[in-house]
Order: C-alpha cells, then structure tokens, then sequence
C-alpha cells in the first residue's frame, strides 16, 4: 500500500469542506476494523486511510499551515501504513479513570507482545504473535509500565496470507493478567486483504 505524501495532505480550507464526509467516512471503514477484546482492550488495523484522516485531523487540531509540520507528521504516521503481507494496527488500552490507570498500566507491561492472531481451527491453527511496530516500539516500551495506546504489527508469508483471506481467524490477547479472543468478521478480513491489492 503506498504511502502518503504532502499531496495527499488537503489544506486547512479545503479539508473542512470535505471533512464531514470524510469523517463518515473514515467512522464507517473504522467500525468495521475495531475489534473489541474483553473490557477495555480495543485493536484498530490501520490503513492508508485511517492513517491520513489521523494526519488531517491533527493538522487541523493544531492550525499546521507549513510543509514542514506536515511532513513530520507524515514520518511519524506513515510506518502505520501495512505493506504486502502486512497487519498494522493501534492498540488502546480503554481505562477511563485515574484508579484503572493506577491498576492497570502496570499490570500490563508486554501487553504489546501479547495479542496474537490465530488462523484456522482445530490441528490446523496457526498463531502469528504481534510485535511492537519499529519506528514506535523504542518510545512506548518500557519495563515498569506500560502506555495506554500501542502500535503493532504482523507479517504474514504468502500462506498465512491466504489462510487470513478465507478464514476463520481469531484476534487474541494472551497476557498473564489480561486474556480475550474475537472471532474477525468476514467484513473485517475482506477489509484487511484489500489493503493488499
């Protein structure tokens, strides 16, 4: 999937013109590539789109009006956009109060190590482990504590990738305090292979 560039990037006028839309948009595409896992465990796979209504949003948030802003935005955002044979995905942790940070955000270092997809069913399953995405992983990593989002990723060889695209398969976390498993929709996996073409 190619990447985005400054021409992909609208200005601040024209981007309020089409951001209703856009919004819509991109909430539907989202809603379809949001998982929930147990209570407050959400995944969303990104993709090109995701990742340029993320850019637009904060340059609009943040009045950016000069290339330069634009293109750092795109340094750090761009890495999220999966190649061939690539998962890419943000992880939130969804703890809405001072006492469940407290509680939790120690509780779950490694979490970004622990999701899992889990393709096919019975002897034939395979589980693929997540990893932290590179260009992210070094900055929310930490060994006392974790942070409440998370950038992660997969790759997948030409098998996997076609045992993704017929199902069925399983996004999972498999943390020593935190387990959930979701079944992916077939919406969600043609989501996700179409990203490929």
């Amino acid at each position: 999937m190619a990447k985005l560039n400054l021409g992909d990037i609208v200005d601040l006028r024209e981007y309020e013109r089409e951001r209703d839309g856009y919004r819509r948009s991109i909430i539907a595409l989202k809603s379809i590539r949001r998982i929930s896992l147990g209570n407050f465990v959400t995944v969303v796979f990104e993709n090109r789109e995701t990742v340029r209504f993320q850019i637009q949003e904060m340059a609009r948030a943040e009045k950016m009006s000069r290339d330069t802003e634009i293109e750092t935005e795109l340094a750090t955002y761009n890495p999220l956009i999966p190649d061939k044979g690539e998962l890419k995905a943000t992880l939130f942790l969804e703890l809405t109060s001072t006492e469940m940070l407290e509680e939790w955000l120690t509780k779950l270092v490694g979490i970004e190590s622990s999701l899992y997809l889990e393709l096919g069913l019975g002897d034939a399953t395979k589980r693929l482990a997540s990893r932290p995405e590179k260009e992210h992983g070094s900055q929310l990593t930490r060994d006392d504590i974790t942070a409440s989002v998370h950038y992660i990723e997969w790759s997948l060889n030409e098998f996997e990738q076609d045992w993704l695209k017929r199902g069925p398969v399983f996004l999972g976390v498999d943390h020593p305090n935190y387990k959930a498993r979701e079944e992916l929709s077939k919406a969600t996996l043609e989501s996700l292979v179409s990203d490929w073409a």
